[in-house]
């Protein structure tokens, strides 16, 4: 029996939005599985910001070729297999792309547990560039103390609402910055945090200056631009700023905007770091661990947005890159 995979090409790059247009949803017939390959049916499909420069053709992330199939973290189980190691059934996660069959090899795969729920967490709160990235750079870089004051932007997205309620388990204060009353009042009311400031309906320096007047201990950017900016102007002596994204400065790689207000590092005896979760290769397990024990606890949570059926991945694009989201945006492949 011949199988159809339906997938997402990528046929014209963005100059601005990546609207419909720069998309083809089509399907084909794929051939039977060659020795060494799994065919998995994907389940879930991770939707990132770093999707900006992947479809331009520049910048710091993975490239995807024109004509090709959009890249992207996906979680599934195996349909068929021709290695007795790999059993129909098992549940995989990694490089899926944007399809709703993925033949692939063993190293392009990990093996997850399927006892949490839906495979979905294992995109989110157990994710590499989600939770897992959050976990480390706050253990690594950030590492929070009883009593900082601990701002995150982004704050309502996939990594800053982790971030920030590690900082809250660690004893710190919490300032969440997002965009909007609808994530502000998520991240007070469901997360804990202690305050959060709307950059769309808000002064962000003059919020941080009425928040924070002694300063900021910790700032963890997702962002970078302006709120980085007014973040390095309310630095408290011996601050230390974690750079995790930059996502105000993907639409133009080519004119990345740098911090204006980089003296306070110094005037402040401050540091600023930025890193990758595979930077840190030996942390991963023992994030992954600690995160299902608060996952399994209930302590810490991280919300899911899904768009149904893989026609839908363009617009889930649109939909992130407006920054309509709360939390981890996916799409459910069938």
């Amino acid at each position: 029996m011949t199988r159809f995979n339906r997938r997402v090409i990528l046929v014209k790059r963005p100059t601005a939005d990546a609207t419909p247009d720069c998309f083809l949803v089509e399907d084909e017939a794929l051939e039977p599985l060659a020795e060494g390959q799994l065919r998995v049916a994907v389940e879930y499909i991770s939707v990132d910001a770093g999707m900006r420069t992947m479809l331009r053709g520049e910048g710091y992330h993975r490239q995807v070729a024109l004509g090709g199939v959009i890249l992207a973290g996906g979680v599934g189980r195996i349909i068929e297999s021709t290695l007795s190691d790999w059993s129909v059934g098992q549940a995989v996660r990694g490089g899926l792309g944007a399809q709703t069959l993925a033949t692939v090899t063993p190293e392009m795969v990990e093996r997850v547990d399927d006892g949490f729920g839906p495979l979905s967490v294992h995109l989110g709160l157990l994710g590499g560039s989600t939770g897992v990235t959050a976990y480390i750079g706050m253990e690594q870089v950030a590492k929070v103390k009883p009593g900082d004051i601990f701002a995150v932007s982004a704050a309502a997205g996939a990594v800053g609402a982790v971030a920030g309620q590690i900082a809250k388990k660690a004893g710190a204060y919490v300032i969440g910055i997002a965009g909007g009353q609808r994530k502000t009042a998520f991240l007070v009311d469901k997360l804990g945090f202690d305050a959060a400031i709307d950059y769309k309906g808000q002064d962000v320096s003059a919020e941080l200056k009425r928040l924070a007047p002694n300063g900021i201990n910790v700032f963890f950017d997702n962002v970078g631009g302006a709120i980085l900016d007014a973040a390095l102007d309310h630095l408290a002596l011996r601050a230390r700023v974690v750079i995790c994204g930059a996502i105000s400065q993907y639409d133009d790689m080519d004119h990345v905007t740098g911090p204006s207000m980089y003296l306070r590092l110094a005037e402040r005896q401050s540091v600023m770091e930025g890193f990758a979760y595979f930077h840190f290769p030996e942390r991963m397990e023992p994030a992954k661990a600690q995160l299902s024990e608060w996952l399994a606890e209930g302590s810490i949570v991280l919300p899911e947005e899904i768009l149904t059926g893989i026609d839908a991945y363009p617009e889930a694009l649109q939909f992130m890159f407006s920054g309509g989201n709360l939390g981890k945006l996916m799409v459910k492949a069938s």
